[in-house]
Parts: C-alpha cells; sequence; structure tokens
C-alpha cells in the first residue's frame, strides 16, 4: 500500500527539479557560482594556482595564459582571496553543462593585438 500511496502522488503533483538547462536555474542569494577572471588586470603571479586545493589552476608565465578546470574547481573561493590584483571573483551563476572535462583557458591580449 505504500508503494500505491507514493506513485499516485508522484503522478498528481509537479515536478521537484527543473529542466536544466533548458530552463535557467534559479541563482539563490548564497551561490558561490564560479571563478571568473580579468586577464588584462593578471600579472601570473601563480599565488592563486598554489592557494587552489585540488590544483584546478594552471598559470604559465611565459605564455601569459591563465586557465582552470571547471569539474576540478570546487568553488572555493581560495584562488579568490589569495589574488594580490583583485583580477578574480566569483560569479553568482552556473558552469554550462558538458559532456567532457575541458578547462578554460584565457590569454592575456599583447600590445600589438591591441
Amino acid at each position: 500500500m505504500n508503494l500505491t500511496k507514493t506513485i499516485l502522488k508522484n503522478l498528481f503533483h509537479k515536478p521537484v527539479t527543473t529542466g536544466y538547462p533548458a530552463e535557467s536555474a534559479h541563482v539563490t542569494e548564497r551561490t558561490r557560482g564560479h571563478v571568473e577572471i580579468r586577464i588584462e588586470d593578471c600579472v601570473f603571479c601563480s599565488m592563486c594556482a598554489r592557494n587552489c586545493p585540488t590544483g584546478a589552476i594552471h598559470v604559465d608565465r611565459g605564455a601569459k595564459s591563465w586557465s582552470i578546470e571547471r569539474f576540478g574547481c570546487v568553488q572555493c573561493r581560495a584562488c579568490v582571496d589569495g589574488c594580490p590584483k583583485k583580477c578574480l571573483s566569483m560569479e553568482a551563476s552556473y558552469t554550462k553543462p558538458a559532456a567532457q572535462k575541458t578547462a578554460d583557458v584565457y590569454t592575456k591580449p599583447t600590445e600589438e593585438s591591441v
């Protein structure tokens, strides 16, 4: 009888989950979100990579590039708090779903390309 009650309840109530990513997810006030960088302000000191407990951030000073493995990041904010130039921030949105693990790579524009 318990199973019948559960089945009938589920048939006549709205689902608890949403159709993300087709429907945008509701971002609450306390959502940590994901890490974003203003690459123009970065000095490639690697403090963010040193502070990252999971090793999701990689900095290449020679190539002037900064990368983050989104699925390796645990949104702990250690990189944001440890950045001396304050070029990292936490954006209140969710990372887009993907079928495979990828890294977002940001490269500082050179003076000639500007």
